[in-house]
């Protein structure tokens, strides 16, 4: 049976919650190995009202510290860090066969002076690769051109050079037929009125195109209705230039059960696609496991045949 890091997210949200409760069922089809101290692991049993099952492998990390449900403190922020962290080393020395992420908070991970934002940042700075965030599920991917930059900078990112060593990337990862790529501006630009960027990655479409000797990306589309009922039906890729241009019909359309793939790596990762919901940390509030079980098993499937979906 294959072995999956889990990386616990912040202990002060859900991520423990929707672990212990998918527990059981995520035993069924591969070997869980949770990057959490066993002693944090039964306080947060304690908070639960629950037991911690004796087949909850648990892998110390970092220093115990009290878990303060639905706050965020900096212990909670290292703590996350650190499994994360062990969860990449356990994937470098093959010792897993991919890594699963459940939710952190940047806050937090700022409060403990982590310079990154989130985990693609670290696994970028890990490998040395451009780290691509894929978000979405079997009906519907966005990734994302830029990520967790304000968005007065995100138009200056779109050159010529850096958009087809991006879609060069995607298309290497993906090895599909087909990925729509979106306008910066409304209405993608106009043809020039509202803004230039569409010409930058007009030119780098039909360049990519032509080296790939495929007509693969297409575009540039106008956002706003990129992601209408009839343009989803055809299309399942689509390449964003900022994060909440594709995040947004993502969540709203599929919140339960997307997931996050980063592409580009040389090891597998994936993760759940929500946050840490502090608001209903450890109040028995039933949280979806569907995006977590949904995660696990795109690893495995990632495991075993190096593709998506």
């Amino acid at each position: 049976m294959k072995k999956i890091a889990i990386s616990i997210g912040d202990l002060n949200g859900i991520g423990f919650e929707i672990a212990l409760k998918a527990h059981k069922k995520i035993c069924r089809i591969c070997e869980p190995i949770y990057l959490v101290d066993k002693n944090m692991a039964l306080q947060a049993c304690e908070l639960l009202g629950k037991k911690l099952p004796k087949d909850f492998k648990c892998l110390k990390v970092g220093k115990e510290f009290k878990i303060k449900p639905g706050t965020i403190t900096k212990k909670s922020g290292l703590c996350s860090f650190k499994s994360f962290k062990k969860a990449i080393k356990l994937a470098k020395e093959k010792k897993v066969d991919a890594i699963v992420t459940l939710p952190i908070n940047k806050e937090a991970w700022n409060k403990a002076k982590i310079s990154y934002k989130g985990h693609t940042e670290v696994l970028r700075d890990e490998f040395k690769k451009e780290a691509i965030m894929m978000i979405g599920c079997k009906k519907l991917f966005s990734i994302l051109y830029t990520q967790h930059i304000p968005l007065k900078s995100v138009a200056k990112e779109v050159t010529f050079k850096k958009l087809s060593k991006f879609l060069l990337n995607v298309q290497n990862s993906l090895q599909t037929e087909s990925i729509a790529v979106l306008g910066l501006n409304p209405h993608a630009g106009d043809n020039g009125v509202i803004g230039n960027e569409e010409k930058v990655i007009k030119k780098t479409i039909k360049y990519v195109n032509k080296l790939v000797k495929r007509e693969i990306f297409y575009g540039p589309l106008v956002p706003d209705t990129a992601f209408s009922p009839k343009s989803i039906k055809n299309i399942k890729y689509f390449i964003a230039m900022y994060h909440d241009q594709g995040l947004i019909p993502v969540k709203t359309l599929y919140f339960d059960e997307s997931i996050n793939v980063t592409l580009n790596l040389p090891i597998i990762r994936t993760s759940v696609d929500h946050g840490t919901a502090f608001d209903i940390a450890y109040e028995d509030k039933n949280p979806s496991i569907k995006s977590y079980v949904n995660a696990v098993k795109e690893a495995l499937k990632l495991s075993d045949k190096n593709d998506i979906f």
